[in-house]
């Protein structure tokens, strides 16, 4: 069988550098986006003592040797986010962080361990900012590229129509016919049974082993995330609370939370919240997801300390993350991700 040629061979590089140009200056019109609107670009260190906490997030592990030749375990991070939270907490209002993450455990058309991350942060502004800032991102994008449709696949959504606006439940309900906040108590916590039933009389499998974020996600994948972001893109908001573990709760249902993501073409793009600031419940919640990853994983991250003391007396904020390389993806037509990234990561044995 033929080799594919390396990126480096001339005439490869050719075909790829028209949408790398494209890249660069999507790039460049992000960052006058931010600047007219006063916020404050922050560059974050890569390496931190916690990759962060959630159950199903893989990091690339080191360690720093001192020169009295003590090691200490270090991490490149998933996110800036809790570097973010603490230049928050230390007084910043409006910042943006663009860059790159890592994250392990992840390649494919829509995923490469090593990919740019824009980050940004409102104190004291409703998330509901973030949808319109990310509507704002997505229509830029795509003018800038010159085209006006964002399309993967042969998918396709307008990048300058309003969002359609839908919750998790609603979702749920069109797309599998299941009640899902019926299997989310006042509490926050989650009827696996009930869910479990619920997916059973919808068709879709499950497992003895199966836990209600299983479940949750199973429903997900299979039924909700391919059907969004059609002919316009779509916010999916309200998250179970069980499924935000650094967003606080609705002020008007304690079983969902301040959570929204955004897709196009049945890709996700952004994952947005409005900030938990109760170092308390934090903790709870990072302890319960390190118990999941220990359980599926067989390891588990340490808590930043740091991090939950800095949250302590951060102001009430929104937050939101979006996958940059992805965003150009969809504003060039390219079919994967590494076609938009000018110097991929080689391919690791499977």
């Amino acid at each position: 069988m033929d080799q594919a040629s390396p990126l480096w061979t001339p005439d490869v590089h050719a075909d790829r550098r028209p949408r790398l140009l494209l890249r660069n200056k999507i790039a460049s019109a992000v960052r006058a986006f931010f600047e007219a609107r006063d916020f404050v670009p922050v560059e974050t260190a890569s390496l931190q003592v916690s990759p962060g906490n959630e159950a199903h997030l893989s990091a690339f592990a080191t360690e720093a040797i001192s020169t009295g030749g003590t090691r200490t375990p270090l991490y490149l991070h998933t996110s800036p986010e809790f570097a973010c939270k603490k230049l928050l907490a230390a007084g910043e209002r409006r910042i943006v962080s663009f860059g790159p993450v890592w994250r392990n455990r992840e390649r494919g058309p829509l995923h490469h361990p090593e990919f740019t991350m824009l980050e940004w942060y409102r104190v004291e502004e409703p998330y509901e900012a973030l949808m319109g800032d990310t509507a704002a991102l997505i229509a830029l994008a795509a003018g800038t590229a010159g085209t006006g449709r964002l399309s993967f696949r042969g998918r396709e959504a307008d990048p300058f129509a309003e969002p359609e606006r839908l919750t998790v439940a609603e979702a749920f309900r069109r797309f599998a016919d299941i009640d899902l906040l019926a299997t989310v108590a006042p509490s926050g916590e989650t009827d696996r049974d009930g869910l479990k039933a619920a997916l059973t009389q919808a068709g879709l499998r499950t497992a003895e082993d199966d836990g209600w974020a299983d479940l949750f996600s199973r429903v997900m994948v299979e039924r909700v995330e391919p059907r969004l972001g059609f002919g316009r893109t779509t916010i999916l908001y309200e998250y179970p609370v069980a499924e935000a573990a650094l967003a606080r709760p609705a002020p008007h249902d304690p079983r969902v939370a301040e959570r929204f993501e955004v897709y196009a073409c049945g890709v996700e793009l952004a994952n947005g919240f409005g900030e938990l600031t109760d170092a308390a419940e934090q903790r709870r919640r990072f302890e319960a997801e390190m118990d999941e990853k220990a359980r599926v994983y067989g390891e588990r991250y340490p808590i930043d300390e740091d991090f939950l003391a800095a949250l302590s007396i951060m102001p009430q904020a929104a937050g939101i993350a979006l996958g940059f390389d992805r965003l150009v993806m969809l504003s060039v037509g390219a079919a994967r991700i590494e076609d938009v990234i000018w110097s991929p990561v080689p391919e690791t044995p499977r």
